[in-house]
């Protein structure tokens, strides 16, 4: 292969036969940790890259990884959906970018870098939310890859690909293979739908999102961040009053960047900096690079071991830690009998008599296993309490200060469902003596 390199474009290449000659001599002979369904030669390589079809979900910093590795991997026909656009921050870590790619769509942007540089490849961009699609788009992909940074968007295409399976079509099972980074540590995981443990089935396994006391910051604060909170929770509303913060306003961050300094300053706290006041008021943690670039690796191997049987896949859970040193390992996480989306039992929940509707639905937000966002409560026979539409928003608030116990009796359920998640939760009640 000979390419011209150029400094603000993607290197013009030209293609030839033996582009995919180390990933050939994987296929065309049968390994030791081979499944007995392989077919070594040209049966596998036309499927990985005549059919297979393979989604990539997010085009940030682990999707520019994974569709450059998907790529020059042998995955010929490849779509990826993201509804970002590229952020002059972006371009330090997404190398599929440039600066003159500024505001444009990341999705479109890396598709067309991908396919300029390995010819042959088709990349099929999607500007938009994953929400927009209905299930006829995601049942004509053989697996999906998920390289996002939300919570609540990895939880929809779980939940999503578990409602695709039909028993009597083996075809409906879209195996999900997920990525995520934080700083030096990273996961990835194989999800194979109603078989192995789903995403929702690990909530648990998640950081809880630093929350720090309002009397602390705004009596005795002691660290850097506690100043940033100060500035961005309650001095902010007090000078601007119902003006809207917005965290990507630069003009916006230096006013609360020299507000907490001079708070820091009064209380002889270092450490204020403007990094450190993006990073606590839009809850960033730095992405690096290389974790990114390990991860994304781990994910593409998953994704071309599965798609040619070539050897076997991850069981299913693979994690890296890179805080001291480089240490990773593997483990099988198990399913959840009461994970709402493939566990099908209702979860138990135990809580005192004089428990309020407004107090379950506090604990529903914070609880690690179910963390729904504005939960909406029913029984099959009454509403107890809805977040929308307005209209029975509204007519159902009273209940918010009614006992649960005077709502449901113990024993009988309560279904919650959010207008994030395309599923409901089934809570089974018991009251504690």
């Amino acid at each position: 292969m000979s390419t011209l390199s150029l400094p603000n474009e993607a290197p013009a290449t030209v293609d030839w036969p033996g582009r995919y000659y180390h990933i050939d001599q994987v296929l065309n002979t049968p390994g030791p940790r081979t499944d007995p369904a392989f077919l070594a030669g040209d049966g596998v390589k036309g499927f990985l890259r005549n059919e297979a079809k393979i989604l990539v979900i997010g085009a940030g910093g682990l999707g520019c990884e994974i569709l450059a590795n998907l790529a020059l991997t042998g995955f010929k026909d490849i779509h990826v959906i993201d509804m970002d656009t590229i952020d002059i921050s972006n371009l330090n870590r997404q190398f599929l970018f440039r600066t003159k790619d500024v505001g444009q769509s990341k999705a479109t942007v890396a598709a067309e870098f991908i396919m300029k540089r390995v010819p042959g490849v088709k990349v099929t961009p999607y500007f938009g939310k994953i929400q927009d699609k209905d299930d006829d788009y995601y049942m004509q992909f053989n697996l999906v890859i998920c390289g996002l940074d939300s919570v609540e968007a990895r939880r929809w295409m779980n939940a999503t690909l578990v409602n695709l399976v039909d028993p009597e079509n083996p075809e409906s099972l879209k195996p999900m293979i997920d990525g995520g980074t934080e700083g030096f540590k990273g996961q990835a995981r194989v999800i194979l739908p109603t078989i192995t443990s789903c995403y929702e089935c690990s909530l648990d396994m998640l950081n809880k999102p630093t929350a720090f006391p309002i009397c602390t910051i705004a009596n005795t604060p002691r660290l850097p961040e506690h100043c940033i909170e100060w500035a961005s929770v309650l001095e902010w509303p007090r000078v601007h009053g119902d003006k809207k913060m917005d965290t990507d306003d630069p003009e916006h961050i230096g006013w609360l960047y020299k507000v907490a300094a001079t708070r820091a300053q009064d209380f002889k706290i270092e450490g204020v900096t403007w990094s450190l006041t993006q990073g606590v008021v839009k809850n960033i943690i730095p992405a690096i690079a290389s974790t990114n670039a390990i991860i994304a690796a781990a994910c593409c191997n998953e994704a071309f071991k599965i798609a040619t049987s070539s050897a076997a896949y991850l069981n299913n859970y693979f994690m890296l830690i890179g805080t001291d040193g480089v240490y990773s390992y593997t483990f099988e996480h198990e399913r959840r009998d009461d994970c709402p989306v493939c566990g099908g039992e209702a979860l138990e929940i135990v809580i005192a008599p004089d428990f309020t509707v407004e107090q379950m639905i506090e604990m529903l937000v914070e609880k690690q296993d179910i963390q729904i966002k504005k939960p909406s409560l029913s029984t099959p026979t009454k509403q107890i309490y809805l977040q929308a539409p307005p209209q029975l928003e509204e007519a159902t608030r009273p209940n918010l200060e009614k006992k649960v116990s005077d709502l449901v009796p113990p024993g009988g359920e309560i279904t919650v469902t959010a207008s994030t998640l395309p599923f409901s939760l089934s809570l089974r009640v018991t009251y504690s003596l």
